[in-house]
């Protein structure tokens, strides 16, 4: 029953968009009908520049971090687990906000950051390298993403089963969800910075 419950709490966190709430605020604009039409930090920096970008990223990673700390406390690194995923699906498909939502990197991270430190800091740092080299977030959120169950099978010691599925799912989500970013990236019209 507890791990129900946190993933219902979970998953409202998730349902918190931080570039919905920012951009009605501050430009009274919906982010989705703008960019990509995604309700996350990339959209929001390309739609109400770079303060409200770093805001909404910092939100969205905080969302994460509370999830995820909650599911320690409630149901230890398990509850870490589901909370992850539950608060990552709230985020890329919330219910208030008729499922259309963002793409779940930045609260992958932090819901990261408690799963296992050590591992994000990696993937972090090979994003950020991706985005600096080409200049494109969404390359560097997919290798940053798809990295992880590499990371965690090659670095993580000792071998820990449940994080290498919980990363298998945030990399496979991560995946699913920039398609069509992928699609752009193969024809060359992808945005970059």
């Amino acid at each position: 029953m507890k791990y129900i419950l946190i993933g219902i709490i979970s998953y409202f966190i998730g349902n918190i968009s931080f570039a919905y709430i920012l951009g009605k605020i501050f430009a009274n604009k919906d982010v989705r009908d703008y960019g990509s039409g995604s309700a996350g930090a990339t959209n929001a920096l390309r739609t109400f520049g770079k303060k409200i970008g770093a805001m909404v990223f910092l939100g969205d990673v905080l969302k994460g971090a509370i999830a995820a700390t909650i599911g320690i406390r409630w149901g230890g690194q398990t509850g870490a687990y589901i909370a992850g995923a539950f608060v990552i699906i709230g985020h890329n498909w919330p219910v208030l906000l008729n499922f259309r939502g963002g793409k779940g990197v930045a609260t992958t991270i932090g819901v990261m950051i408690f799963v296992n430190f050590f591992l994000t800091s990696i993937c972090v740092v090979i994003g950020l390298l991706t985005i600096i080299f080409t200049r494109t977030v969404s390359l560097g959120s997919i290798f940053g993403m798809a990295s992880a169950p590499i990371v965690a099978v090659l670095f993580v010691r000792p071998f820990d089963t449940e994080l290498l599925v919980f990363c298998l799912f945030i990399a496979g989500m991560s995946i699913y969800r920039h398609k069509d970013n992928i699609k752009r990236l193969k024809n060359g019209s992808e945005n970059k910075l």
